[in-house]
């Protein structure tokens, strides 16, 4: 069985650090890591919270990084 709430721990996270202004460099960096280890303790709603950020290419190069891509 996955870990399904973290959709809100990990937007909340991406969150942040888009009102923070965070560069494009930084949000890659920091969510590549957290996907990971999300991904270790058995995520399974990544294309839940990668759906809410496909507009923003640096969160989906965090996503792409931990092969997690959007169903063409």
């Amino acid at each position: 069985m996955g870990w399904g709430s973290a959709y809100s721990l990990f937007n909340t996270m991406a969150d942040a650090l888009i009102e923070a202004n965070a560069s494009d460099e930084i949000k890659e960096r920091a969510l590549t890591k957290v996907i990971a280890a999300l991904q270790e303790d058995d995520w399974d709603t990544e294309l839940d919270s990668l759906q809410s950020y496909r507009d923003d290419p640096a969160i989906v190069r965090a996503f792409a990084a931990n092969d997690v891509v959007w169903p063409e």
